[in-house]
C-alpha cells in the first residue's frame, strides 16, 4: 500500500544549536544520529528533501560586534559554521545509508559543489539529499532566509522548521506555561504580534511566494514523517486561517 504523501518536495530548516544535545555548544553525535534516523523515515517514502542548518552552535554573526568583529567579518564566520555542521549532518546522513549532494553558496570546490539552482533540483530528482550550506553566501542575511530563498528556487510545496517546541505560541512556552499555541495563523499575523519565528525577510519572501512555513516539535520522534502525511501536528504559517 502506497504511502499518502501530502508534500513531496520540503525545505528542511535546521537550528545550529539543535544539535548540540545535552552539550553547551558544538556537535553532539547522538543527535546527528537521532536527525538522521528521523530524516531516513520520508526519504524512503521517496520525499525529496532540501535542508539548511545554521551555524549558531559554533558561532553566531550577530553576536561578533559584541566580540570586536566587525557584522561582515562576523557573518561571514557565521557562514563557514553552517558549511561545518553540513558535513556532519552529510556524514550522518551518509552512514545511515542515504545518498546526499553538499552545495555551497561560497566556492570550496574541495568539500562542496557550488550552488546551480538547476543543478539542485536535478539532484532531488535523482533522489538525493540536497544540504544548502553557507547561507546566501552574503552578509546580513540569516540562514532563515537562506531557507526560504532556496525552498522558494527548488519549488518546495513547504518549509518544515523544526524547532524544540511543538509551534508557535503568543509567548515562549518555555516561560510561560499559560501561553497558547496557534494551529494557524497568516504571515500577516506572524510579522503583526512580532512572533519572532522566523526573520522579517524570510517571512516576506515566503509571503509573497506563497510558500507554507510549518513550525514544529523536531525532537518528538516520528514528527517528521506526520508533517509529510500531513496530520496537522505543529503550526503552519499561510495566508487564511481555515
Amino acid at each position: 500500500m502506497k504511502e499518502n504523501i501530502k508534500y513531496k518536495r520540503i525545505l528542511l530548516k535546521l537550528s545550529g544549536e539543535s544539535l548540540m544535545g545535552e552539550k553547551g555548544s558544538g556537535i553532539d553525535p547522538q543527535m546527528l544520529e537521532y536527525f538522521a534516523n528521523e530524516i531516513k523515515t520520508i526519504f524512503e517514502l521517496k520525499v525529496q528533501i532540501g535542508i539548511v542548518i545554521g551555524g549558531g552552535n559554533i558561532y553566531r554573526g550577530l553576536n561578533a560586534s559584541d566580540q570586536g568583529i566587525d557584522r561582515v567579518t562576523g557573518d561571514q564566520m557565521g557562514m563557514l559554521a553552517t558549511v561545518i555542521n553540513s558535513l556532519a549532518l552529510q556524514n550522518a546522513l551518509e552512514k545511515a545509508g542515504m545518498y546526499t549532494r553538499l552545495m555551497s553558496s561560497i566556492q570550496m570546490n574541495e568539500i562542496a559543489e557550488p550552488y546551480i539552482r538547476r543543478r539542485a533540483i536535478r539532484h532531488l530528482e535523482k533522489g538525493r539529499i540536497v544540504i544548502f550550506g553557507a547561507g546566501t553566501g552574503h552578509p546580513y542575511f540569516s540562514t532563515d532566509t537562506a531557507a526560504s530563498l532556496r525552498a522558494v528556487e527548488i519549488g518546495a510545496g513547504a518549509i518544515i522548521k523544526g524547532t524544540r517546541v511543538d509551534g508557535i505560541y503568543d509567548s515562549d512556552p518555555e516561560k510561560n506555561l499559560n501561553a497558547e499555541k496557534f494551529t494557524e495563523i497568516t504571515y500577516s499575523d506572524v510579522l503583526n504580534k512580532n512572533l519572532r519565528v522566523m526573520d522579517l525577510t524570510a517571512i516576506s519572501l515566503c509571503k509573497e511566494n506563497d510558500l507554507p512555513i510549518i513550525v514544529f516539535n523536531m525532537n518528538k520522534e516520528g514528527n517528521l514523517l506526520k508533517i509529510v502525511r500531513g496530520d496537522g501536528i505543529g503550526t503552519t504559517v499561510g495566508h487564511k486561517i481555515n
